[in-house]
Parts: C-alpha cells; sequence; structure tokens
C-alpha cells in the first residue's frame, strides 16, 4: 500500500482524528457536497489511533475513502508509529521500547477495544488486526509535499537545515527513538527554517482554534478528547467543522510568527 507523497492542487486537511469516527464522517459528507470534491486532494494530519472510541473504524473509514477518492493520503502520527513499533512492524532500535510507551503513555486502550482485545495483549492485536491496518500504519508517509505546503504532524526543526530533514522525512528513519517532526510537543509552535518557502500544516498540538500564522497552521482542536474535529480546506484558508457548536472562530495572523500567535 503506497500513499502519495507528492501532491498538488486543492487540498483538504483534516487535523487528528483519534477514534472519531462520527466526527470524521461529518467532515468528509461535508467535503462530498463540494463541487470540486474529486480534484480535491484530501490529507490526514496524522493521529487515527489511540484516544477516541474507535480507532479501528477511523482506520477502515481511512481505507474506504482512498477506494472512494483516490486523491487521499496520509502521514504518519506519533500514535501511529507507536503502533507500528509496538507490533513489530518495522525493525526499531532496542532502546525504544515503543511496545511499552505505547501501552502506558498513549491512550491505546481504546484501540486494544476496538479490535475486541483486552489492553496490552499485542500478539493478540498483531493477530486480529486487519492486514490493511497494519499497511496504513507501516506506510504512512512522515511528510506530504505540495508546492504551497508541507504536511507533516508535528512541525519542522527551525534550527535545522530544510534539506536534511526533508531527506530524513522522505526516508522514515525507523531507527531514531522519537522522531521530532512526528513525536515533538514544541516544533507545532516553532516556524520552520528560513529557507523553507511552504507553509508547514501540523496537527499533533491540541488547540482550541484552528491557527493561520506565518508559514504554519495548526488544526488538531480536539485532541482526540473534545470540541469540532476541523478540516481546513488550501489555498481557500477556510475551516469546516464537524461540530459547528462546539467550533471556536478560526485565528488569523498571517504576518505573526506562530509562537507569537499560540503561545
Amino acid at each position: 500500500m503506497v500513499f502519495p507523497r507528492k501532491i498538488d492542487g486543492p487540498v483538504a486537511v483534516i487535523g487528528d482524528i483519534h477514534g472519531q469516527v462520527d466526527k470524521l464522517i461529518r467532515v468528509i459528507e461535508q467535503l462530498r457536497e463540494m463541487p470540486d470534491y474529486q480534484d480535491r486532494w484530501i490529507v490526514f494530519i496524522g493521529d487515527l489511533v489511540d484516544r477516541g472510541p474507535d480507532p479501528c473504524g477511523a482506520i477502515e473509514l481511512f481505507i474506504d475513502l482512498i477506494r472512494d477518492h483516490p486523491k487521499t493520503t496520509i502521514v504518519s502520527g506519533n500514535h501511529e508509529l507507536a503502533m507500528a513499533g509496538s507490533l513489530g512492524l518495522f525493525e526499531e532500535a532496542e532502546a525504544n521500547e515503543w511496545g511499552n510507551r505505547w501501552i502506558d503513555h498513549y491512550g491505546s486502550e481504546q484501540t486494544f477495544a476496538s479490535y475486541g482485545v483486552s489492553p496490552g495483549n499485542l500478539p493478540e492485536l498483531r493477530l486480529v488486526a486487519p492486514e490493511t491496518h497494519l499497511q496504513v500504519l507501516m506506510h504512512a508517509n512522515w511528510i506530504v509535499e505540495h508546492p504551497d505546503y508541507l504536511f507533516v504532524h508535528s512541525g519542522l526543526d527551525p534550527e535545522e537545515g530544510l534539506q536534511s530533514q526533508l531527506q530524513t522525512l522522505r526516508s522514515r528513519d525507523f531507527q531514531l527513538r522519537r522522531p521530532e517532526w512526528l513525536c515533538s510537543k514544541t516544533l507545532p509552535f516553532h516556524s520552520p527554517p528560513s529557507e523553507c518557502l511552504q507553509i508547514v500544516v501540523s496537527g499533533h498540538a491540541h488547540v482550541s482554534q484552528v491557527i493561520f500564522a506565518k508559514k504554519r497552521i495548526l488544526l488538531d482542536t480536539t485532541g482526540g478528547r473534545e470540541g469540532s474535529l476541523s478540516c481546513v480546506l488550501l489555498p481557500e484558508n477556510q475551516v469546516i467543522n464537524s461540530d459547528d457548536f462546539l467550533a471556536l472562530p478560526p485565528l488569523y495572523s498571517p504576518e505573526s510568527e506562530i509562537a507569537e500567535v499560540a503561545l
């Protein structure tokens, strides 16, 4: 299973799902009503699993959407990475200990329950999880590249050269203990390196409203626990909400650095 890494044209990017299938369905229904739906890329920003009520259903809905709408792709979140490492889907460095970390710190009990498996039973989960689900976990991109946008779960390091980061993200170095572009809680609030010309679009860090800042967009407005799931239409900079009555208006500050806006 291969998910496109290089895309072009209009985009709908969907925030962290965390098993919130009902909210995702409401967003997709609104996208399907758009006149350019068939021509618009749908990008999932990562974290389909954990915390919310139906992680298994979230992966299945993503797979169904790919079949219905081939212009669909995904970047891996830290939760997909942790689940994949825990299930032994890639060879990891011994120090990573993904299994213990995922079970203890990621809200994984909801994922086990959604597959009908007792919490922490990794061998059984590996056995019952459909192969297509394992393929999603294993082959999700670490970055999706667009001429005007870079989609990455957490963000880019402002102190490291852009090209070296892109090289690592394209190759997906699973030997890294905690790849910051998927795991860092600080990168969402940093602007990208100065040589980056695209706008970096991320989830990972729970924000109360979608934030549009200089070279940055943040859109994880639920954290898997509350609020309205957000989807941002690009280049329009418009927001679709799963639950309008729960959503706050987006915050637009396109001339300001993200740290000045969000912190």
